[in-house]
């Protein structure tokens, strides 16, 4: 078996944050599975790793469906034998509406991406990671501004990201006795297709639409590497990054 820095799984890596980091980790010597709903993009994730790409594993996957996810580890331990780190990024919204006008289905979507689908990852990789030797490994959590503050009109997308920040510590309390660390990263304004729109404007608190600054989707990736690359008794319990001039401090 070639050896690696690690073995990893990043969720959400046919796009934007989920890509970058998935690109950097391979840079830094990652072999690195590929999860997401779509195989194309994944696809595409994988080739533009170039000179590492035969260290990319694509494996389509639906987060929010257990038999997938379980496929998903499945694949990922019969290839490597072991799990040493867990990126839970893949997630979703739902349309910016008044509460009383978002569809419960809409609501339920974003559950199932967005909070089912890191408990289930993070179920399955306690079963590879406190049975494996050395035991252990690493679960980061892409928690995002909006597990500290909401935006308006995203009540289903703010109670998930609050709720990881729950499912953070409790992974962090839990995994204690098998050597397992789990930190979690808030993510603002990070520039990817799907803040594309903060460019052009948003809705404020106070009902203004406004542009917002964006950085670097690349300043994510690194500061996930660096979150990883620390030794197991080591962790970065909860780490915000953002563009330093979006409205974040001093909101409403």
């Amino acid at each position: 078996m070639t050896a690696h820095t690690g073995i990893a799984v990043v969720t959400g890596a046919g796009t934007g944050i989920g890509r970058a980091t998935a690109l950097a980790l391979l840079r830094e010597g990652y072999a690195v599975a590929l999860a997401g709903r779509r195989a194309e993009p994944l696809e595409e994730t994988r080739r533009l790793a170039g000179e590492q790409a035969d260290q990319a594993l694509v494996v389509p996957t639906d987060v929010g469906r257990a038999e997938s996810v379980e496929a998903l580890f499945r694949q990922v331990e019969g290839r490597y034998g072991r799990l040493d780190l867990l990126f839970n990024n893949a997630g979703t919204g739902a349309p910016p509406v008044p509460m009383d006008e978002l569809d419960p289905a809409q609501w339920q979507a974003v559950v199932d991406a967005n909070l089912t689908g890191p408990f289930l990852c993070t179920r399955q990789a306690f079963r590879i990671m406190r049975k494996q030797d050395p035991m252990g490994g690493r679960i980061i959590n892409n928690g995002s501004i909006s597990a500290q503050v909401p935006r308006p009109f995203s009540a289903a997308y703010t109670a998930t990201k609050h709720a990881i920040t729950g499912l953070t510590k409790s992974t962090s309390l839990d995994g204690r006795r098998f050597n397992i660390a789990c930190g979690q990263i808030d993510i603002g304004n990070a520039a990817t297709d799907m803040t594309a729109v903060m460019r052009k404007g948003v809705p404020q608190p106070n009902g203004e639409i406004a542009p917002e600054p964006v950085m670097d989707v690349e300043h994510v990736a690194q500061a996930v590497v660096q979150m990883a690359a620390l030794p197991l008794d080591a962790n970065v319990q909860f780490m915000t990054i953002m563009a330093t001039k979006m409205p974040f401090i001093g909101r409403g």
